[in-house]
């Protein structure tokens, strides 16, 4: 396998919602019946991609993972399943760490292949939510750099539901 990093295009939202959506539904199966796909396009063409820098990791030609960041926090970071734990999330992750020197990440409390993926990367567990203020009323595990405060004001927070 040989992977190529590249920012995204608007044209490219369809293809990343359908990474992300196979990710999710391979970490979490419950989660079906939370969105459609057609929801997960839209929510990445109208919502994602305006917001935050997008990247996709790509075999050939085939996109296999996405990441998508801002202002210190990565908003998405999914590996197709099958493709993951072969460096891809990693590299993807580098990105968003190229542009910001100190990074934070939320994942569902339940989504043990991402929890697992940040704390192996150095990253530790700030904060959980009681599921109360972000959509589909679920738990969340925050995660920053060792030691690190969050800013309950940061932009980033705020959008997480904090």
């Amino acid at each position: 396998m040989r992977v190529t990093l590249r920012k995204l295009e608007l044209i490219d939202m369809d293809a990343a919602a359908l990474v992300h959506r196979a990710a999710l539904l391979g970490a979490m199966p419950m989660f079906e019946r939370f969105h459609t796909p057609e929801e997960d396009r839209r929510y990445f063409r109208e919502i994602v991609f305006p917001n935050c820098e997008v990247w996709g990791a790509f075999d050939e030609s085939v996109l296999i993972g996405i990441i998508a960041f801002r202002l210190n926090w990565v908003d998405q970071l999914y590996v197709v399943p099958g493709i993951q734990r072969r460096g891809v999330g990693t590299a993807l992750l580098g990105i968003a760490g190229s542009a910001f020197s100190e990074l934070y990440a939320w994942t569902f409390q339940r989504n043990t292949i991402a929890r697992n993926f940040y704390e192996s990367r150095g990253f530790t567990k700030i904060k959980e939510t009681d599921g109360q203020t972000k959509n589909e009323n679920r738990t969340f595990s925050i995660f920053g750099p060792r030691g690190a405060m969050l800013d309950a004001n940061s932009e980033g927070a705020r959008s997480a539901g904090l």
